[in-house]
């Protein structure tokens, strides 16, 4: 019983995201096709050793346009993550907003 409840408290706290999406005007469906992108970009991130998938922001907007922020180590940091976001299944472009030095 204990188990059943923790399961309805994690389901109910994962959904709140997804209702206030749908509150904003794009349908569910895209904004978690939207929210699928990103976590693809982010976890390709995280397995490129170069790539830095804590200091670089990704965003998706319902077009599949995957726009990049935060800060890069270096210009080679940068340009392997518009590399890698270019590279992932539902990304239709990169809009490179990284500062790199």
């Amino acid at each position: 019983m204990k188990a059943n409840f923790k399961s309805l408290v994690l389901i109910g706290a994962l959904m709140m995201p997804v209702a206030s999406f749908a509150a904003e005007g794009d349908s569910i469906e895209t904004k978690l096709s939207d929210s699928v992108v990103t976590t693809k970009v982010k976890a390709a991130f995280a397995k490129d050793k170069l790539v830095s998938a804590t200091d670089i922001k990704v965003e998706t907007d319902s077009d599949g346009l995957v726009q990049l922020s935060g800060t890069a180590k270096s210009k080679a940091e940068a340009e392997r993550a518009v590399k890698i976001a270019k590279s992932v299944k539902g990304v239709t472009g990169v809009k490179n907003d990284i500062i790199a030095p």
